[in-house]
């Protein structure tokens, strides 16, 4: 959530800043609030000074015996009078806050100029694309010639967007999940950990998937509880309402869930494979890093992100998201995009965002500085990576004539010293 007493101080600059998104967030309605809250304020004010006045006679009247009853029945009234403001007050900064939790997080300096996916700008490109000396197949064909991925047993367990992974497929999921964790964990110094995958609204309030996407949320009937989109909502909000110490920072989780996301509005788009489901595996990294040190510290998050590409020795890219394209939360994305051979392009795998102070202040994720003053701390987190998607790269990029997949070297001692997932 942006800074209220900053916006409300320099309303202009949030709504120029705003702009660099695109769309259309007008900030008027806030300022009008602003207003009527300031002129509340002033009356409440004012008659609370008359109220201490008043008293101090009261008690001189008292003292000097003379009749105190009008002025008490004043200050009654002012009494009154002042808890219907502070009443109307309270109300309006309820309708300050409900505005505010509809607005995005405004765009970091460096972030490009651009309204949409077009106007990203690339950073770099890594790794040779393959060439292929036989006609390329997709990884859903791939997987469906080898019973691998069963896409009608998906959808007769549960709905279109969901699949069953089997055999060679399944087992190479498993190996990536652990080859993740493993470098993140020994190498990368994040703390693993098992976290809730279903979560209360003010977990996903705090993280900003709620109110604005509640429609992309799978929703449980009864205990007013949500399957998490991603593990970045339960991982953040363990640090809610908490003050971290300063010798804390930089502090990072990582965690394998699976991930539910209706994708609503997405239909019609990857309708085939594994690109977009509703049900998917992910490897997550959160980071909560001092304010002077987070730019730092997506820069370092990005590359450890990118070294589980390298190990693959798959072929990507990162691109800089511009103002346009930036998620809800972010100040800044870097994405990493994988390439696939059946596509001829590359697709996004991982996104690494800095969200600044804006989650922080939603959650109360606080630490305490060099001054020892309490102060919100800035939140980050990436994929490293999302593991089906791993898998469908792998399968693109490793694909054999005969219908193997040849198996990344890193992941041979994953897979018991299997170096061939053999086609049927």
């Amino acid at each position: 959530m942006l800074d209220m007493k900053a916006l409300s101080e320099n309303i202009d600059f949030f709504q120029t800043q705003l702009s660099r998104r695109g769309g259309s967030w007008s900030l008027e309605p806030l300022a009008q609030l602003n207003s009527t809250k300031k002129a509340l304020t002033a009356q409440m004010q004012k008659l609370q000074e008359e109220r201490n006045a008043t008293s101090k006679q009261v008690g001189i009247y008292k003292k000097e015996g003379r009749d105190a009853t009008l002025i008490m029945e004043r200050m009654r009234e002012v009494g009154e009078t002042i808890k219907e403001l502070e009443a109307q007050v309270k109300e309006l900064e309820e309708q300050e806050r409900t505005i505010a939790l509809g607005l995005p997080n405004i765009p970091h300096e460096s972030v490009p100029a651009g309204a949409a996916e077009a106007d990203n700008v690339e950073v770099k490109r890594v790794g040779a694309i393959p060439v292929f000396d036989f006609p390329v197949r997709s990884h859903d064909d791939i997987g469906t010639a080898n019973d691998w991925l069963d896409f009608p047993r998906g959808v007769k367990i549960a709905q279109t967007r969901f699949t069953v992974v089997k055999g060679a497929a399944a087992r190479l999921e498993r190996a990536l999940i652990n080859f993740m964790l493993d470098i993140h964990t020994q190498e990368h110094n994040y703390t693993e950990v098992q976290v809730p995958l279903l979560v209360n609204r003010e977990s996903m309030t705090a993280t900003g998937q709620l109110p604005k996407f509640e429609e992309d949320l799978f929703a449980c009937e009864e205990g007013n509880l949500l399957l998490i989109p991603t593990a970045e909502v339960p991982v953040t909000n363990i640090h809610r309402d908490e003050i971290l110490s300063l010798a804390a920072l930089p502090t990072g989780y990582v965690a394998y869930t699976p991930c539910f996301r209706r994708e609503a509005g997405s239909y019609g788009r990857d309708t085939k494979g594994l690109i977009r489901q509703h049900q998917f595996n992910k490897v997550e990294l959160v980071k909560f890093s001092h304010p002077e040190s987070s730019y730092d510290e997506l820069e370092k998050l990005l590359a450890n992100a990118e070294t589980i590409l390298q190990r693959l020795e798959l072929p990507y890219r990162v691109v800089a998201l511009c103002g346009g394209d930036l998620g809800f939360s972010a100040a800044k994305t870097y994405d990493i995009e994988v390439w696939l051979p059946s596509q001829g392009c590359y697709r996004e795998i991982s996104s690494c965002s800095n969200f600044e102070d804006f989650q922080a202040r939603r959650a109360q994720i606080r630490f305490k500085d060099e001054k020892g003053k309490n102060r919100l701390v800035h939140t980050l987190n990436g994929s490293g990576l999302a593991v089906g998607r791993t898998l469908v790269a792998i399968m693109e990029n490793y694909q054999q004539a005969d219908g193997s997949v040849k198996v990344p070297t890193a992941l041979v001692p994953y897979l018991g010293g299997v170096t061939i997932l053999a086609a049927k």
